[in-house]
C-alpha cells in the first residue's frame, strides 16, 4: 500500500487540522515535537506522510502530486488558480475577503470610478472588479500592511482579508463590500482522487460526519 500525503499550511491552521484529523484517527507523534527540525513527518502503521509548507504553496504541491491532500484558506484557492479538487470546507479561519477603505471612497465604488486598488490578492481583485462589478480599476501589487495604502494615498481601496475590523478601525477604513467568506478547505490531487479513490473518500467521509456531529452539537 503506498503512503498518502498531507500538505499542511505552517502555523495555526496545521495544529487545528491535526486536532480534527485526531479525532478520527489520523494521527502522527512524530508532529508533536515542537523541537523537530524534520520536514516529513510518518506515520507508518497508517502508511500517511504529513509536511509543513508555506499556505501559498500548498495548491502547487497538490496540483503537481508532491502531496495528494493539501488543506488550505479558500482566499490562496482563488489566488493561485491551481488545478485541483476543492472537496471539503473545514471551517477553521473562518474570515472574508472585502473590498476596505475610508467611508469617502463608498461613493467612488458606487458610481464606478477609475480607482485605484491595493492588493495581496490582484487575482481575486481583478475578477471580483473586472468581471463581477464591470468597473476597471488599477491594481497595485503590495505584500506588507495593505492597511496603509489608502492612508498615504496609493491607492483609494484596498482588498484583504478581514477577521475582526479592528486593524481597519483603528486606521479610519471600514469594509465598504464583500467579495466573498473565507475558510479552510481540503484540496485533492486529481490523479490521487481516482487512484486512491477509495482511502480518500472514506476519510473525507469521516471527517465530513465529524464536522456535522460538531455543528450539530452547536446547534
Amino acid at each position: 500500500m503506498r503512503y498518502i500525503t498531507f500538505a499542511l499550511p505552517k502555523g495555526r491552521l496545521a495544529k487545528q487540522t491535526m486536532a480534527l484529523f485526531e479525532e478520527i484517527g489520523i494521527t502522527c507523534e512524530e508532529m508533536k515535537d515542537e523541537k523537530t527540525r524534520r520536514l516529513i513527518f510518518t506515520n507508518e502503521e497508517l502508511k500517511l506522510k504529513f509536511f509543513l509548507a508555506k499556505a501559498t504553496d500548498v495548491p502547487t504541491y497538490v496540483e503537481y502530486g508532491a502531496a495528494d491532500i493539501g488543506i488550505v484558506g479558500k482566499d490562496t484557492i482563488l489566488e493561485e488558480g491551481r488545478k485541483l479538487y476543492e472537496v471539503l470546507d473545514l471551517g477553521l479561519g473562518k474570515c472574508r475577503m472585502c473590498v476596505c477603505g475610508p467611508a469617502s471612497s463608498a461613493e467612488k465604488l458606487k458610481h464606478r470610478e477609475l480607482i485605484r486598488v491595493a492588493t495581496k490578492y490582484p487575482k481575486i481583485a481583478k475578477d471580483y472588479f473586472y468581471n463581477k462589478k464591470h468597473q476597471t480599476v488599477e491594481i497595485i501589487k503590495l505584500n506588507g500592511s495593505i492597511e496603509l495604502a489608502p492612508i498615504v494615498g496609493l491607492s483609494e481601496v484596498i482588498v484583504d482579508i478581514v477577521e475582526t475590523g479592528t486593524t481597519l478601525r483603528e486606521n479610519g477604513l471600514e469594509v465598504l463590500e464583500e467579495i466573498c467568506s473565507l475558510s479552510a478547505r481540503v484540496v485533492v490531487n486529481q490523479v490521487s482522487m481516482k487512484m486512491e479513490n477509495e482511502r480518500i473518500t472514506r476519510m473525507l467521509s469521516q471527517l465530513r460526519e465529524k464536522l456535522q456531529s460538531k455543528e450539530g452539537n452547536r446547534l
